[in-house]
């Protein structure tokens, strides 16, 4: 692609129109908004400047409609100004910037109304998911679900988020997934949050980028340092350039025009050419030459984002300076500074802004309005319009469980996806499985075997190959649909996110369903709250988990997970006890993830499920003897909610159980036993604290709101309980997680569960030792509703 003289011209104009709307989006929220609180609005002044020039060659020249970019969190107000002046962003929105419903500090998806394709905000996560997006890409090409062209999937990258661990384990999956149409742009000013950056980092991001097979372009000179070094003396100037420190670098051009001759003429003068070549210029001349940075340089940018013609990974490592226009140029406090009112007077009256006229789009301009006007609106990246697709809903098929006598629930898991895969449902066509190297440990090996693992080249199993008896057959090919990835959790939530977002991006619905150990959730939780954040769609099954988990010890058991599935926002959380209601909730969920808020509100449950969300099934490898029984359309509503019982209290009920999970055969014995002693003894099966607990607080909410009906459905539950009705709840986690039951309603509650690292040995011997087992809950039961004293706590204690 050809860039004019004209389009040039355009292209600078406009990067001095953006650099100023940020800056002035930042300074007005800062310095003339009211403040209401009298907190620091921020913005990151300095930050986004850097990344002005880059950002105006890639949306105003390089990017087509099928592009994907992740910007870096900082340069949110460089994004939404240029947002604004292509029309997808407003005045009032950007006078708000980080004020209520107005523009967000960094790109958010779910937050914003301009045109951002990955949220950003925790520093390394959208560069990683631009990555994961196209490995979903390729997977959704292969199997012919879109036509649209192949779109890059582009990060805007911080050098400072390159120190983040999960960047490096992106870059090793996507080398073993042939990773492909990836650029990665990094913002290499050489200043993090708090300083200035090590020497010589460049050269190790060189060697990674390159180990991995991408292919590192360095964008280190602009035009005016490359003529200059053409000129006699040159090389030595190129030489000193290359050799100053980042530190000396920084120092100078916040000092300016006289600093730098200074420190040249000291290091350089009486060498004749070189001389001649700095006493040619201006001070202003000579800073303009120190830097023009290959980041700062529109000729050079193009020339380099234009030259790439393959498909093939890129790491683009563009040199910049931190505050790249602003009188804070390379200051090494400037990441969270701010100009003060007479630095922006003065930048004002060097963009020719009118006082008044601050929001206007092409204030300060030389080019005619109408000129800059038919430009943006025949600019590749705006062509097609709205860049956000949609998919139709799949049906879901009925769900049975599986027919065996005696079954855990990560076992029903896999019966389930077995049965799917048998059959031929669009919705199992649609279906992709992924898990960090825990494939059959968490039972997915039978799908598996029917739909193959994905890769973009023919990979026959060699065991298969050679007669070797194997269980499982690992064939990979362009039909797969299971994408294996290393033992790194935050690549298995990022590929999530990825998939479950391929609708929105690329106009296709998978039904992405992702394993892993329970325990190992909090190992890649940022990656996890980040795709909820997205709004991504996905299944998350994490088996096993607990204490029940008793072989394992102390490492392998998970404490808090329940706590986070109630807490994550976009996430909804069950944990079953029997395959049965496995069945029921899998079935909801499947509809649940596509759900996208166009359907009736479902004031029932207050829980807003037209908007559909992400689901986190906890399961345990525990085999429970299953029950045999049909549900009524109540009941799976019921389960759906979060808890149905299992043995209906009676009106002068002195004690309710609830359990949730794998400690359902303690809760059952217990109330058997408590029976004998206690009057209408109830045992409440809790499906999800999570539901149960939204549904709650929800319903109080609209109270408050003036809606005096709403009713929850653990108010229905446990509302007809007298109030001496004690209640004794307990789960393999930690009790918090049911431990607020006993408000709902009034009643006193004692609550069993894990609070302390677990250890190896029998279930027997574990449950007793963190007091989960039929013997304390009889115990906590005579301790909440007092009588005579319980026949059996003697025996079984």
């Amino acid at each position: 692609m050809v860039t004019t003289a004209q389009e040039l011209g355009i292209l600078a104009e406009l990067e001095r129109k953006a650099l100023w709307l940020a800056s002035w989006t930042i300074h007005n929220a800062n310095h003339l908004r009211p403040s209401t609180d009298g907190l620091k609005v921020g913005g990151h002044q300095a930050s986004s400047a850097s990344l002005a020039t880059i950002m105006t060659a890639l949306y105003f020249h390089t990017l087509r409609p099928q592009d994907r970019v992740a910007v870096k969190p900082h340069a949110s107000p460089i994004f939404h100004a240029i947002q604004y002046l292509l029309g997808a962003q407003t005045r009032e929105k950007l006078e708000a910037f980080r004020a209520y419903k107005g523009a967000q500090s960094y790109p958010s998806r779910t937050k914003d109304t301009d045109d951002v394709d990955f949220s950003t905000g925790s520093v390394g996560l959208g560069v990683a998911q631009t990555l994961f997006a196209s490995l979903a890409q390729d997977y959704v090409r292969a199997h012919g679900l879109t036509d649209r062209p192949e779109g890059r999937m582009i990060a805007l990258v911080g050098d400072a988020e390159l120190d983040e661990g999960n960047v490096f384990e992106a870059l090793l999956e996507g080398w073993k997934h042939d990773v492909r149409n990836t650029w990665w742009i990094v913002d290499y000013n050489r200043q993090s949050l708090d300083a200035v950056v090590r020497e010589g980092l460049y050269e190790r991001f060189i060697g990674i980028f390159e180990a991995m097979g991408w292919q590192v372009v360095v964008l280190k000179y602009g035009s005016l340092q490359q003529a200059a070094f053409r000129e006699p003396g040159g090389e030595k100037l190129r030489h000193w350039i290359d050799t100053c420190p980042n530190g000396e670098y920084s120092a100078l051009t916040f000092q300016g025009g006289a600093a730098w001759r200074k420190r040249l003429m000291d290091d350089l003068g009486d060498q004749g050419d070189v001389t001649r070549l700095v006493e040619a210029r201006s001070d202003a001349e000579l800073s303009a030459l120190m830097t023009n940075l290959g980041g700062h340089d529109l000729p050079t940018i193009l020339d380099a984002f234009d030259g790439i013609d393959h498909d093939r990974p890129v790491c683009f490592l563009c040199y910049t300076v931190k505050g790249f226009g602003l009188p804070l140029a390379g200051h090494k406090d400037n990441h969270a500074g701010l100009m003060t009112p007479t630095q922006m007077d003065t930048l004002r009256a060097a963009m020719n802004i009118r006082a008044g006229h601050e929001w206007d789009r092409f204030e300060g301009l030389t080019l005619p309005p109408a000129t800059l006007e038919r430009f943006l609106k025949d600019v590749p990246f705006r062509r097609e319009g709205a860049r956000r697709y949609s998919d139709a809903a799949l049906a879901v098929p009925s769900i049975a469980p599986p027919p065996n006598a005696s079954l855990s629930t990560q076992a029903g898991f896999g019966l389930i996806l077995q049965d799917l895969a048998r059959g031929d449902s669009a919705l199992a066509s649609r279906i992709v499985t992924t898990s960090p190297d825990v494939t059959v440990s968490t039972n997915l090996g039978p799908w598996v075997n029917r739909r193959g693992l994905f890769a973009q080249r023919e990979l026959a199993d060699v065991f298969k190959r050679e007669r070797i008896p194997s269980t499982f057959n690992w064939e990979f090919s362009p039909d797969g649909q299971h994408m294996e990835l290393g033992i790194a959790e935050m690549n298995l939530f990022l590929m999530l996110s990825a998939l479950g977002l391929s609708h929105s991006l690329f106009g296709a619905r998978l039904i992405p369903v992702g394993t892993l150990y329970d325990p190992f959730i909090c190992r890649g939780l940022d990656a996890l709250n980040y795709a909820c954040y997205q709004d991504a769609r996905f299944i998350l099954v994490a088996t096993p988990s607990g204490i029940t988990l008793a072989p394992e010890g102390g490492a392998h058991q998970s404490i808090a997970t329940p706590l986070i599935g109630m807490s994550q926002d976009g996430l909804a959380a069950f944990e079953p006890a029997f395959v049965d209601e496995l069945a029921v909730l899998m079935e909801f969920a499947f509809d649940y993830v596509q759900r996208d808020g166009g359907g009736p509100d479902e004031a029932r449950n207050w829980l807003r499920d037209e908007t559909g969300g992400s689901v986190y099934f906890r399961l345990s490898t525990r085999a429970l003897e299953q029950p045999r029984r049909a549900f009524t359309d109540t009941q799976k509503r019921h389960m759906v909610d979060g808890a149905y019982w299992l043995r209906e209290p009676g009106p002068n009920a002195e004690v309710v159980i609830a359990v949730q999970g794998a400690l359902a055969p303690e809760a059952i014995e217990a109330v058997g036993l408590i029976a004998e002693d206690r009057r209408d003894v109830g045992l409440l099966m809790v499906t999800s604290a999570d539901r149960l607990n939204a549904g709650w607080t929800a319903a109080s909410r609209a109270r408050e709101q003036g809606h005096y009906s709403a009713e929850s459905h653990v108010e229905r539950l446990l509302a007809p309980l007298p109030r001496h009705c004690g209640l004794v709840s307990v789960i393999d986690g930690h009790p918090a997680t049911l431990g607020w039951l006993g408000s709902v309603m009034g009643h006193r509650q004692r609550a069993l569960g894990v609070e302390h690292f677990g250890q190896t040995g029998s279930l027997q011997d574990l449950y007793r030792h963190h007091g989960v087992d039929a013997a304390a809950i009889v115990s906590a039961a005579q301790a909440i509703a007092p009588g005579r004293p319980m026949r059996h706590l003697r025996a079984l204690g």
